[in-house]
């Protein structure tokens, strides 16, 4: 009997016939030892077979589909390790201000078309605005408040939502309906900025956000299915085919659940369960919530169909670092004007953030009984203070459970004291960090340069830094606090410079980190992200036995300058072996 040689390995007959064969391609595999090849051959959703065309031709039967690649780039599937899809798929039916730099004029323009075309609004109906970049107004340092809002022609309450997710602004009926007065306290884990009489603003922080989102009817079922379904096609169109929703609720798995039923999800979901830092916190019953949820909503895969999953925990640690919130948690303080606006002399205040939101206490026992019930902690941290926080946390854990199979998330980590840079390594720590950020914009010179003093402000956004000392970078786009776009991202992790149209306001690098090479960002952005979401064995790297989770792109990143890949387009995005995103030609 004649034997068949494939790659090394030895047949009497020829393996069974592939579903699909791409041939004739640039294969990148993000396998561990970064290899490129020419050919794959898929079955059942899995890949059979990578390697050179000429022996992928023995998994051809009768039926299989080949698709010559032309020189083609293909590479793993798109992993994001950290974002808010439901919240971008509802902000895409909202009144939209699209992250712009926007005057006073145009920002109350804006808001005031959006309130005219709700023609049969009632008085007393909310308008939600969304997606304000909240540090960029013109002019610089320009900070509107409800005054601003109380001019447009309306008397319905209003809401405008910081892109970022940590702060709101509102008019002066949105306080009167909220009962927010001079007299209102502070929520433990939020700030009612206050003007120089003691009178707020209408700009709520954090916890204080709650005041008044509590009063917004939520969306409707429908409404959520919608959204769903919306976010998927956005994340298909860009490569994605897997991601964690790190902050979910009962009405988004719902949606997700109604999706995963009719055989329509798109891309391998995965959800983290918030445990918040209430009065009166009970670790117990907290943990005993995740695990509830994880019973109720988990859903197997459907062969190499995706899958819902629960194994996440999200908890915030702190705010945010950046200026006019200064909620992130230092370990040294932030820095205050002791002179004047003509002559400022910047020098360190006396305001290191507020409490962090766990005592370590609390968060050192939830973090073990998370280990414990087999859940990963997904941690908020944005100041170096937070930061270290959590790393104690993980490393009194690994301590108690030295044994356990844990894989921590400090997601964000803007800032971390240069003493903590090698802790993440040393305590497999994941650092989960948004790219895009890593460029000089508003939100990392205007409201970071001056309060971070220059030392820290030069250390701003680290990965670079933390990939020298050996940590495991991992990508989450954080979207939609950005426009999800994560070839730009990969374009400033490995330049750290802004757009075109932002090179002239802002030139040069952020800070003095090195920036990420290529083949580091794209593991970030595949294979690490699998191994943060416990999926390394079946996706994020194109290898015999894993599912095909991969994408076409319009030109090869190995080729080309870094400050082209910012313009990559996906031509062909496939999950399981199923093509879920095809490109108009």
């Amino acid at each position: 009997m004649a034997m068949v040689m494939v790659s090394g390995h030895a047949w009497a007959k020829p393996p069974k016939p592939a579903d699909l064969i791409l041939t004739n391609g640039k294969i990148y595999t993000a396998n561990a030892s970064d290899a490129v090849t020419e050919a794959m051959a898929i079955t059942d959703g899995r890949i059979v077979y990578v390697g050179n065309p000429t022996d992928a031709k023995a998994f051809a039967g009768k039926t299989t589909r080949t698709i010559d690649l032309k020189g083609r780039f293909v590479m793993p599937g798109l992993i994001d390790g950290h974002m808010h899809p439901q919240s971008g798929g509802l902000r895409t039916l909202g009144c939209n201000l699209n992250y712009e730099r926007l005057t006073q004029a145009a920002f109350l323009a804006r808001i005031q078309a959006c309130l005219d075309a709700e023609t049969t609004a009632k008085p007393d109906q909310w308008l939600t605005v969304i997606n304000w970049f909240q540090q960029d107004m013109i002019p610089t340092g320009y900070a509107p408040t409800r005054y601003d809002l109380d001019g447009l022609n309306t008397r319905r309450p209003v809401m405008v939502r910081s892109s970022f997710g940590h702060s709101i602004l509102v008019n002066s009926r949105a306080l009167e309906v909220a009962n927010i007065t001079r007299a209102t306290a502070d929520p433990k884990d939020g700030k009612i900025v206050r003007d120089d009489k003691g009178e707020a603003t209408g700009l709520l922080e954090e916890g204080a956000q709650g005041l008044v989102r509590a009063l917004i009817p939520p969306p409707d079922a429908a409404t959520n299915l919608k959204a769903a379904q919306i976010a998927l096609k956005i994340m298909n169109a860009q490569g994605i085919t897997s991601f964690l929703d790190v902050y979910t609720d009962p009405e988004t798995l719902t949606a997700y659940t109604a999706i995963y039923k009719a055989r329509a999800l798109t891309a391998r979901a995965a959800f983290g369960v918030l445990i918040d830092s209430v009065e009166g916190y009970d670790v117990a019953k907290a943990v005993d919530e995740v695990l509830r949820q994880k019973k109720q909503y988990e859903q197997a895969a459907f062969g190499s169909a995706p899958g819902l999953r629960i194994h996440t925990a999200k908890l915030f640690l702190d705010g945010v670092i950046a200026a006019p919130a200064f909620t992130g948690v230092m370990v040294e303080p932030y820095f205050v004007n002791s002179g004047t606006a003509d002559k400022p002399m910047w020098r360190p205040g006396d305001h290191r953030g507020p409490a962090p939101y766990f005592t370590a206490a609390q968060l050192e026992t939830t973090l073990s009984k998370l280990t414990a019930a087999s859940i990963d902690a997904h941690m908020h941290a944005d100041g170096d203070g937070a930061v270290r926080q959590a790393l104690d946390a993980i490393d009194a854990v690994r301590k108690e459970l030295p044994q356990a199979d844990m894989r921590p998330a400090i997601a964000h980590a803007e800032i971390v004291d240069p003493a903590d840079f090698a802790r993440f390594k040393a305590l497999n720590a994941l650092p989960v960090l948004s790219f895009q950020w890593q460029k000089p914009a508003a939100d990392t010179v205007e409201a970071l340069r001056d309060y971070m003093g220059p030392y820290r402000h030069a250390i701003v956004e680290p990965a670079g830094l933390l990939e020298i000392y050996g940590a495991k970078i991992v990508y989450g786009s954080d979207w939609p606090v950005d426009a999800l776009n994560p070839w730009f991202a990969l374009k400033v992790g490995l330049t750290r410079t802004a757009s075109p149209a932002d090179a002239a306001k802002y030139p040069g690098r952020l800070g003095i980190d090195p920036g990420l090479s290529l083949t580091t960002a794209l593991k970030a952005m595949t294979i690490n992200a699998a191994y943060s979401l416990r999926a390394e064995t079946t996706t994020g790297s194109l290898e015999v036995g894993k599912f095909a989770d991969l994408i076409v792109l319009d030109r090869d990143l190995f080729a080309i300058a870094p400050d082209d890949i910012a313009a990559t387009k996906v031509l062909m995005t496939m999950v399981g072996g199923k093509v879920v995103y095809a490109a108009d030609k």
